[in-house]
This record gives C-alpha cells, structure tokens and sequence, in this order.
C-alpha cells in the first residue's frame, strides 16, 4: 500500500514540475521542435517517467537531473534568442527542396527527404503536379512550407476586383459552456447590457447558450444546446 502511494505522489510531482517546466520553455518549444528542443523533450521525457515510477532511484537525484535538463534547455533557448550564428547550430536552419520548380537533389539527399515523402507532403497540400510549385522550404519543425507558381495561385475578390470588407476583427468570444466570458467583454469595450440585449432579442436565455462569439465580419453567433435536429450525427 505504501508503494502505491509513493507512486501516486511521484506520478502527481512529475505531472507538475513538467507543467512548471513547459510553462517557463514556452509555446514555441511545443509548436516548433528543433533540434535541441527535441533533444530536450526525450530527456525531460524519460527522466519524468523515472520520477513517477522508478522507486529504485532517489527523488531527490531524478529532481535535480530534471532541474539541470531543464535548465540547460532553458539557456539554449535564450543563447538562441540572442545569437543568431548559435541558433543556426542549436537548431539548424529552413533547406530549400524546390527552387523555380526544381528538385534540389543534392539538399535531398543531406536531409535524408525521400521523393516519396516529398510527394506525400504536396499531396497533403493538395499538389498532385510538381510542375504547380515554385519553392518549397524544409521549416526547422520538420513543415514543408510551399509557393505555388503564379498562374496555379487561387483567385481573390481582389483580383477579380469585387467588393469586400476591408476591416476585420479578430473573434471575440462572449460565451462558452454557457457562461459569460467578462473578461474579452471589458478587453473589447463590450458592455453586458449590450450582449444581454442581443439575447433578448433573440428570444434566448443565457442558460440555453452553449457558445457565443463575435466573429471577423462583426456578426454575433450564437450556438445553442439543443441544436434542434432530429437526426444528429454522433459518431467518432
């Protein structure tokens, strides 16, 4: 029983020094692995694990290596913040795969990048002609970034000279899981009565709204809980 508990205390201390630790490396770390990051992430991985289950080594030993991990993780970060020359070497830099519509064999074969994960990539772009692509660069996360030639790029209302809105907002959202969002609402100037009297108008509750948001165009979008459809799809 003791073990148990031991293990239970480990797994919940582990839980929360990682949380600590993803919190101070930041979003950018998770989003973007590089190099170093990924090196990082294996380690801190494997060391978490011990922390939680491994009741042959210390704590206090499996704490400070996570700490020292952490720590040199957290400095790379910074060193390559600051020097660009480092953060080339800590976390490589974007390779050119296509340039004017030629495969750069030679980067290729450097990067260890088949043709077929080349095609599968520009598939996932919806590129079944090569010939579509003017550049394509290898992104330090491992992304395939793309630029299509001129005549393949999709039309715009700019191009074809149509009317649009020129001013966009980023969404606001007023509501989640039915309860009022006060927050975005004095972030953005919005005043409750004016939300409320949205509701009203519609003729709704705020207990029947599951989601309300402000979208680009300014409009107000009001998702309710009972979607009033007879035959809903609900299948994973």
């Amino acid at each position: 029983m003791d073990t148990i508990i031991e293990t239970i205390g480990r797994a919940i201390l582990a839980f929360t020094i990682m949380m600590i630790i993803t919190r101070l490396l930041g979003k950018q770390t998770i989003a973007q692995m590089t190099y170093h990051d990924f090196v990082a992430a294996i380690t801190l991985g494997a060391l978490t694990a011990n922390l939680a289950f491994n009741l042959q080594i210390k704590m206090g030993q499996l704490i400070a290596a996570l700490l020292t991990f952490s720590a040199i993780a957290y400095l790379l970060m910074i060193l390559s913040l600051k020097n660009r020359y480092l953060r080339k070497w800590f976390s490589g830099q974007p390779t050119i795969i296509i340039q004017n519509g030629k495969i750069l064999e030679d980067n290729m074969r450097k990067l260890k990048f088949s043709l077929d994960t080349l095609n599968q990539e520009l598939r996932e772009r919806n590129i079944y002609n090569i010939e579509e692509v003017q550049f394509a660069v290898l992104e330090l996360n491992g992304e395939l970034s793309i630029l299509r030639k001129a005549e393949y790029l999709p039309v715009t209302r700019k191009d074809l000279k149509l009317k649009y809105n020129k001013r966009q907002w980023f969404p606001i959202e007023l509501i989640m899981d039915g309860k009022i969002i006060h927050h975005n609402l004095k972030q953005n100037q919005l005043q409750l009565d004016w939300l409320m009297g949205l509701l009203n108008k519609k003729g709704l509750r705020l207990d029947q709204v599951n989601y309300a948001v402000k979208n680009s165009n300014g409009k107000v979008i009001f998702d309710l809980y009972d979607d009033q459809m007879s035959n809903p799809i609900d299948k994973e």
